[in-house]
């Protein structure tokens, strides 16, 4: 037996001293994050990265701390002044955990960020993976990220053959990330592992020529890189479809439109949209509604172009109707859900990224 304990001793320092060495010369370290690592700044970082590519977070990430620059400002803040800054992000349930979070971080934690695993992954929107980034980045903590770059890596470099989220693949997974993760530079082995898998360890066309790992990793011995890992079993991806009600008012000095603050949980949760109808319902139907709901008249109609919008677990096709209608009741802007907003109130709320390109458009 003490042959193989030997021989994984080495194995894993192998691993996490190549990594180590590859990061130093090649490693991403000038990321607006990785500048003054405080908790709040790690975590916040680490919430935005979560199923979305570094490149699209670099501005959404600078505008979100400008706006909130310590953990106290983001506590204090409403969720439209968090929606607003998170819209076009996508995933928005995590913009609202990330308020809740805050809030609970200074009511039981005295502002400041917990800094045990068990106290942080308590905090909503924060499983073990981003709880271990949090712990190693900004805590200098030894703990383990299994994030889906990290997935990747290893299901290549120990040739995984089945799909990394079924739950004993994923166990397997995090046995081989805990051994592999070493007790120094456990800050730097994080960014290394995460940078290894966004820039050459990559779902298509892995650089396997340049990277540290090649001459222990098996898929590439195997040369099996471009068929692993496995993918997630496909399924048919339902189709959805409604309508999105464009109400204008009819006052073309300073025309305004109906705005819904959408329910949270759900789909952009939290954020205002246009109306909607379900697509069953004809045009004279959905004005009858219109003009019951909303105590307006409508004067003229248009069913513009529809327009599609994917999902993860599903597609939707949103047909717009644009009804211009009488000058709307002022008892209706005082309602929260519902606001009548001009085209230059339109910039200052959160809207979900396809309805105001939409709204932009027409």
């Amino acid at each position: 037996m003490k042959p193989i304990i030997k021989t994984n001793i080495k194995k894993t320092r192998h691993f996490s001293q190549n990594l180590l060495t590859w990061f130093d010369l090649h490693g991403r370290k000038d990321l607006p994050w990785q500048h003054d690592k405080t908790p709040y700044r790690v975590w916040v970082s680490e919430i935005m990265l979560q199923q979305t590519q570094v490149s699209s977070v670099i501005d959404y990430y600078q505008r979100f701390m400008t706006h909130f620059p310590t953990l106290e400002s983001l506590a204090n803040a409403n969720e439209d002044a968090v929606l607003e800054q998170w819209a076009g992000l996508g995933y928005y349930a995590r913009g609202r955990n990330l308020l809740k979070s805050a809030k609970i971080i200074q009511a039981e934690h005295q502002g400041n960020f917990p800094s045990t695993h068990e106290a942080i992954v308590q905090l909503p929107g924060i499983g073990r993976s981003t709880a271990g980034a949090i712990l190693s980045i900004a805590f200098k903590q030894q703990a383990t990220i299994l994030d889906g770059n990290v997935k990747r890596v290893l299901c290549r470099h120990e040739a995984i053959e089945d799909w990394s989220g079924e739950r004993l693949t994923e166990k397997k997974l995090w046995d081989i990330a805990d051994r592999y993760t070493p007790t120094n530079r456990v800050d730097d082995y994080t960014q290394a592992i995460m940078d290894l898998g966004a820039t050459l360890c990559t779902r298509r066309a892995p650089n396997c020529a340049n990277c540290p790992l090649s001459d222990s990793c098996l898929a590439f011995k195997q040369e099996r890189q471009n068929e692993l890992p496995k993918s997630k079993p496909k399924k048919a991806i339902p189709q959805k479809h409604i309508w999105i009600i464009q109400l204008e008012s009819a006052d073309d000095k300073d025309p305004r439109i109906l705005l819904e603050k959408r329910p949270s949980p759900g789909i952009w949760g939290g954020l205002y949209s246009l109306p909607e109808k379900p697509a069953e319902l004809s045009t004279e139907q959905i004005i009858e509604q219109c003009e019951q709901e909303f105590s307006v008249k409508v004067i003229k109609n248009q069913t513009m172009p529809p327009f599609g919008h994917v999902f993860s677990h599903y597609k939707l096709e949103l047909k717009p109707i644009k009804l211009h209608v009488t000058a709307p009741p002022l008892s209706v802007c005082e309602n929260k859900q519902q606001l009548w907003v001009t085209e230059t109130e339109i910039q200052s709320l959160g809207l979900p990224a396809p309805i105001k390109k939409y709204l932009d458009k027409n």
